[in-house]
């Protein structure tokens, strides 16, 4: 795909589940459990379970799938309101483990952010959790005033239809009238990196062990994590990392070399 030869780069938009923190497996997968426990339906998801369903973008969608793929006593008539239940529990239970530091943040990722918020870079978040999620995870995250941080939070309530459907984008640069070639995203899955280019974004891909087999051909980097000081980043595919980090200035250089 052709990107603009724009060389300035406004804005980082990131999104939120396995990119800012590590919340599918220790936090969502978790909740959705204790949900299932505390309802009596006798459904446990487990590590590699849980990975097969995020193929399907959000909590109320991926529960509605299993219910549809699986073989569970549940009145198709029922469903829609038993998810409602599971999915107001389950919120309660992971901002309950988010408070309790139990969804570790990714390596890199507050280094980067007071990096790009002390050079004036616009911050933005393109997600399809809900706002309920996101405001828990900024609110406990151990920098004071990180949530003010953010010109903009485009969540799960703005838009029906999930990632890889780029109208979750598309709204973020509405709201910061940028265009697209003047950002770029960072994402950890192929739906949410497929979203950010259909939007004419540039991604970095920081991949977990849910997303390592994903296709990113066209990002413009896929990198382990974002890297910390003595605990460097690894590339794993695009343009090279030239640093031990994900930095300001190596997003500038991968921004600029867009064709």
């Amino acid at each position: 795909m052709c990107f603009s030869m724009t060389k300035t780069l406004h804005a980082l938009i990131f999104d939120v589940d396995g990119t800012l923190a590590d919340t599918e497996r220790d936090g969502h997968r978790v909740a959705f459990n204790e949900a299932f426990v505390a309802l009596g339906l006798g459904w446990e998801w487990d590590v590699a379970f849980y990975g097969e369903l995020l193929a399907v973008a959000g909590g109320r969608e991926r529960l509605l799938h299993f219910m549809q793929r699986h073989d569970v006593n549940v009145p198709i008539g029922q469903r829609d309101e038993l998810v409602k239940t599971v999915h107001r529990i389950k919120t309660e239970a992971y901002a309950r483990l988010m408070r309790e530091g139990a969804i570790a943040w990714r390596p890199g990722v507050l280094r980067l952010l007071e990096e790009a918020h002390s050079r004036g870079l616009t911050l933005a978040i393109a997600t399809t959790t809900t706002r309920s999620n996101v405001d828990v995870l900024l609110e406990q995250a151990p920098v004071e005033g990180i949530a003010s941080w953010f010109s903009t939070i485009a969540a799960a309530e703005d838009f029906s239809i999930k990632k890889p459907d780029p109208g979750v984008y598309r709204c973020v640069l509405e709201r910061l009238a940028l265009a697209g070639s003047e950002c770029i995203a960072i994402e950890d899955s192929q739906a949410g990196f497929e979203a950010a280019r259909a939007a004419g974004i540039g991604t970095v891909v920081t991949v977990n062990d849910y997303t390592r087999s994903h296709d990113f051909t066209g990002a413009l980097s896929v990198v382990s994590d974002l890297g910390e000081s003595g605990q460097p980043a690894r590339h794993v595919g695009g343009m090279p990392l030239e640093r031990d980090c994900v930095d300001v200035q190596q997003l500038e250089r991968w921004h600029h070399l867009l064709r």
